[in-house]
C-alpha cells in the first residue's frame, strides 16, 4: 500500500469573499456568547443586543460587496447567487428587528443575553446555508442549524408555562419533520445515486426516474417535510400554540426568517434537482397551495389572540407566495422573493405593536390589548394599520403589490385560477385583518401597564412596571415599550407605505434573482 505524499495532495479552494456573510454571522455568535459570559450586567444588557445588530449589519454589507457574484463553495456544497444574497438579507431584515424587540424582553434576560443573541445568530447562520445548500448534505446541515437554536428560544422564558410548552412542541413536530425530510432524501439518493442536485435532475432525466414509485415516495417526503417547514396546511398543527407561546420577538423573527429560508430550499430543490418531473410534484404542491389558503383564513377567523391570528395568517401567506414556486418560471420565483419581502413588512410591524402593547397593559396578546392605541400612541396604530392591510393586500401598501405580481405570475404560467383562489383568499382575511384595524381607533383606552405590586390579570402574581419581572430594566422605560419596539414599529409601517407607492426599487432587487436558475 502505497502513501500519497503530503505534497501532492491539493487543498479545497475556498472564496473566502463569497463564505464572508456565513463567517459575519458565526463569528459574531462566538463573539457575543463570550462578551455575555464575561461583560458586566450593563454590558449583557445593552453591549450584547450592539453586538448582534452589528454583527446583522456587517452581513448585509457582506452582502450588499458581493452583490454580483455568483460562484461555488465549499467543494460545490453551497452556491452564493443573487438567491442567497436575496434571501439572507430578508434574514436580517428579520434578525434586525428582532433582536431590537428583545433588547429588553423579559427572555433575554432569563436565558442569559449572551446565550439568546448568540442563538439568534446561529439559527440566521444556519438560514444562509439552507438557503444557498446545493446538495442534499448541506441542505439538512443548513435545516438543523437554523433550527436548533430555535427551539431553545421558543422556551427562552424559563418561567413561563407556555414559553417551555411552545419550545417543546416545536422540538417534536420540528423533529418529525426533519426527519421525515431525510428518510425522503434518503430514497432521493438511493434512486438517483447523486446528492448534487445538478446530478439528481441529471439522474431523473438521463434514467427516466419520473413515475417511480421509489422516485415518488422520495419526493412525496421531502414535501412534506418541508411543508412542515414552512408551516402549510395540513402540516401546520403546531404554527398557532408555538407562535403564541413563543417570546414575542422571536415569534417575529421565527414568521419571516424561517419562512424565507424554507421557500429558498423549496426552490434550490423542486426548480432545480427536481425540474425534469416538475408534472409528478406540481399537483401535490398546489393542493397544499390551496388548502393552506383556505385553512389560515378561516383559521383566523375568530382570534382574540393576536399571536394567534398572525400564525394562521402566515399559513395563508404561505400558500400565497407557493403559489409562485408551482408556474416554475422565472417571473414565479421573482413574485416568491418579492412577497417574502413585503410580507416581512407587514408581520414584523405588527409584531413590534403587539411587543409594544404587552409591555404596556395588562392584557398580553389578546385584542383588547390594541383598544385605545389610536389615542395613546397614534403613530404605532398607523403603523399596526398599515400591516393589516399590507396583509390583506389592499391598494398602496407593499403587500397589494406583492399578491398583484403572484397573480401576474399565475395568469402568465397558466394558472389563472391560482390567481383567483388568492383573490378570494385575501377577501376572506379582510374579515379578520379589519377588526384588529378597528380596534386600534373605537373603542375606550386602555390603562397602562400595572404598578409595582399590583396583580398581573392574567398569573394573579405581583407585577413590576412594565410588565417586566426584573427590576433591572431602566426606569426610563417602565410602564413603556421602549424606544427601540416604536421605532422598529414606525421604520416598517413607514416602509409598506413607500414601497406601496413606489414598487420600482423592489422590482429592482428581485429581477436578477431567477436567472441563474434556468427557468423559462
Amino acid at each position: 500500500m502505497s502513501l500519497v505524499p503530503l505534497a501532492a495532495v491539493k487543498a479545497p479552494e475556498i472564496d473566502w469573499a463569497a463564505l464572508s456573510p456565513l463567517l459575519a454571522l458565526l463569528g459574531g455568535a462566538i463573539l457575543v456568547l463570550l462578551v455575555g459570559l464575561a461583560g458586566s450586567r450593563s454590558v449583557r444588557a445593552h453591549g450584547v443586543p450592539l453586538l448582534a445588530l452589528l454583527s446583522f449589519a456587517v452581513t448585509v454589507g457582506l452582502l450588499v460587496w458581493q452583490w454580483d457574484t455568483e460562484t461555488l463553495l465549499i467543494e460545490d456544497a453551497l452556491r452564493f447567487d443573487q438567491l442567497t444574497v436575496l434571501t439572507t438579507l430578508a434574514v436580517c431584515a428579520a434578525g434586525i428587528p428582532a433582536v431590537l424587540l428583545a433588547w429588553r424582553d423579559r427572555a433575554a434576560r432569563e436565558i442569559a443575553h449572551g446565550e439568546f443573541f448568540s442563538l439568534l445568530l446561529t439559527s440566521a447562520a444556519g438560514m444562509f446555508v439552507l438557503a444557498s445548500a446545493q446538495n442534499l448534505v448541506s441542505t439538512f446541515v443548513g435545516l438543523e442549524l437554523l433550527s436548533l437554536p430555535l427551539y431553545i428560544l421558543c422556551a427562552a422564558r424559563l418561567r413561563d408555562e407556555r414559553s417551555l410548552e411552545s419550545g417543546l412542541k416545536y422540538l417534536i413536530v420540528g423533529s418529525v419533520g426533519a426527519a421525515t425530510l431525510l428518510y425522503g432524501m434518503a430514497l432521493l439518493y438511493g434512486v438517483s445515486g447523486a446528492t448534487d442536485y445538478r446530478e439528481i435532475a441529471r439522474a431523473v432525466t438521463q434514467e427516466g426516474l419520473a413515475g417511480d414509485p421509489l422516485f415518488l415516495a422520495a419526493v412525496a417526503l421531502c414535501v412534506v417535510g418541508l411543508a412542515f417547514k414552512a408551516s402549510m396546511a395540513p402540516f401546520h398543527q403546531w404554527t398557532p400554540d408555538v407562535y403564541e407561546g413563543a417570546p414575542t420577538p422571536v415569534t417575529a423573527f421565527m414568521s419571516v426568517a424561517t419562512k424565507a429560508a424554507a421557500f429558498a430550499a423549496i426552490i434550490r430543490l423542486f426548480d432545480t434537482a427536481l425540474l425534469p418531473a416538475v408534472d409528478d410534484w406540481r399537483p401535490v404542491w398546489i393542493a397544499i397551495a390551496v388548502i393552506s389558503i383556505v385553512v389560515g383564513n378561516v383559521g383566523a377567523l375568530g382570534q382574540s389572540s393576536l399571536k394567534r391570528l398572525l400564525a394562521y395568517s402566515s399559513i395563508a401567506q404561505a400558500g400565497y407566495i407557493l403559489v409562485g414556486v408551482v408556474v416554475v418560471t422565472e417571473l414565479g420565483v421573482q413574485a416568491v422573493l418579492l412577497y417574502l419581502l413585503v410580507y416581512a413588512l407587514a408581520n414584523l410591524a405588527a409584531f413590534a405593536v403587539v411587543t409594544l402593547r404587552e409591555r404596556e397593559t395588562g392584557h398580553g396578546d389578546d385584542l383588547e390589548a390594541l383598544r385605545g392605541l389610536g389615542t395613546q400612541r397614534p403613530l404605532a396604530a398607523v403603523a399596526m394599520t398599515l400591516a393589516m392591510l399590507s396583509l390583506a393586500g389592499i391598494p398602496a401598501t407593499a403587500g397589494f403589490i406583492g399578491k398583484f405580481r403572484l397573480i401576474e405570475a399565475a395568469a402568465d404560467g397558466g394558472y389563472t385560477w391560482l390567481g383567483i383562489v388568492i383573490v378570494i383568499g385575501s377577501m376572506i382575511s379582510l374579515a379578520y385583518y379589519l377588526p384588529v384595524a378597528a380596534a386600534m381607533w373605537i373603542g375606550a383606552a386602555q390603562p397602562d401597564a400595572p404598578e409595582p405590586g399590583a396583580a398581573d390579570p392574567r398569573t394573579g402574581l405581583p407585577a413590576l412596571a412594565g410588565g417586566a419581572p426584573e427590576p433591572e430594566a431602566p426606569a426610563e422605560t417602565a410602564g413603556r415599550g421602549g424606544w427601540e419596539v416604536q421605532l422598529t414599529a414606525l421604520v416598517m409601517g413607514a416602509a409598506i407605505l413607500v414601497f406601496g407607492i413606489v414598487p420600482q426599487p423592489l422590482f429592482d432587487l428581485v429581477q436578477d434573482a431567477a436567472r441563474g436558475l434556468g427557468l423559462g
